[in-house]
């Protein structure tokens, strides 16, 4: 009886998850989904850091790309990632303007995918111009990055819910099987 209560418990909340799941795919950013722009590639690809100071590095990468990957934007200058190759890099131009977002376009064959590059505040070294003074956009790594506060708290919620419904179910279902119910 107990390995029923743990396996209704385990559906109820993996039941809870899969629901939740579509959100945080929709929210996804850079590689097959693009950035939100509605590019879909067979390819993944990505700039990283997505936000660096004029003048800094970007590494570019790509996956599942059986051809050269030519990677251009108006922030630094075109680079090749060969054929059997996964990664590149890039030095963001030194005039690039604070706060500016400029699209970077990868092109693998046929197929084109974009993503956003912001300019952070400051440059790394301009000695007449101080570093910017708030921190870093870290975000909470991995696919969470893109959830916000309540939508964190609601998928809680739910699986809290889940949990607790399969625990009074299972406990009133042994209740009443034991005599002890009503």
């Amino acid at each position: 009886m107990r390995a029923i209560r743990i396996a209704s418990a385990t559906l109820l909340g993996t039941t809870a998850l899969t629901l939740a799941m579509p959100v945080a795919v929709a929210e996804g950013d850079g590689g097959r989904e693009g950035s939100g722009r509605g590019d879909i590639t067979s390819f993944g690809f990505a700039v990283a850091p997505s936000t660096i100071a004029a003048g800094g590095r970007v590494t570019l990468t790509v996956e599942d790309c059986g051809k050269r990957t030519e990677v251009t934007s108006g922030v630094f200058d075109p680079v090749t990632i060969r054929k059997g190759e996964s990664a590149g890099t890039a030095t963001v131009d030194r005039d690039a303007e604070p706060g500016a977002v400029y699209e970077v376009t990868f092109r693998c064959g046929d197929e084109i995918g974009r993503t956003d590059l912001t300019i952070a505040g400051g440059r790394p070294d301009d000695p007449t111009r101080p570093p910017a003074r708030h921190g870093v956009k870290a975000g909470l790594g991995g696919t969470a990055g893109g959830f916000d506060p309540g939508e964190i708290a609601l998928g809680a919620v739910l699986v809290a819910g889940s949990v607790g419904a399969a625990c009074h179910w299972s406990r009133r279902r042994t209740g009443e099987h034991d005599g002890h119910g009503g």
